[in-house]
């Protein structure tokens, strides 16, 4: 059974790299992507302050439709190239945005978010499986730190889903 930690860090960097270890652990045994990005959502939902959403869009060819998440019910559909989620996409680039009322185009599915970062989620082959999203309640809640941390969590994810 898995036991969700809540250690006192001393830094982002650690707590990162401890959850990093949990989400391993968490979805190593199970093949289902589903199951997985709902378990993965929940584990980071509920071990990082200040989150409002977190959750995946999938990407279906066309668009990016929400996926597993924790929060708020959020918005279905998401172009490629629109908002925070569908730039990231696009780019394949990391998007932090520190007050997300300043990114032009953004599409204020929860008018309680203030900042948000995406983490694009690249399978091996360089196809787009979709995007990891999440949201909080306060402006300049994502740095450096949780763009690397993110990143990092991501990479795990997507090394099980590349694993087939």
């Amino acid at each position: 059974m898995f036991t969700l930690s809540s250690n006192q860090y001393a830094s982002k960097t650690e707590h990162y790299a401890e959850l990093v270890d949990q989400a391993r652990s968490l979805i190593s045994d199970e093949p289902d992507l589903i199951a997985n990005a709902a378990n993965f959502g929940a584990l980071v939902f509920h071990s990082l302050p200040q989150l409002n959403w977190a959750g995946f869009y999938l990407y279906d060819g066309h668009e990016l439709v929400v996926g597993p998440f924790q929060g708020k019910p959020a918005c279905i559909r998401i172009a490629v190239g629109s908002g925070v989620c569908g730039t990231g996409a696009q780019t394949r680039q990391t998007q932090v945005v520190q007050d997300v009322n300043l990114f032009a185009g953004h599409i204020p599915c929860d008018s309680t978010s203030k900042s948000e970062i995406v983490v694009p989620l690249v399978r091996a082959d360089g196809s787009l499986l979709g995007v990891w999203d999440c949201d909080s309640f306060v402006t300049h809640r994502f740095d450096d730190e949780d763009r690397q941390g993110m990143e990092a969590l991501c990479r795990a994810f997507m090394d099980k889903v590349n694993q087939g």
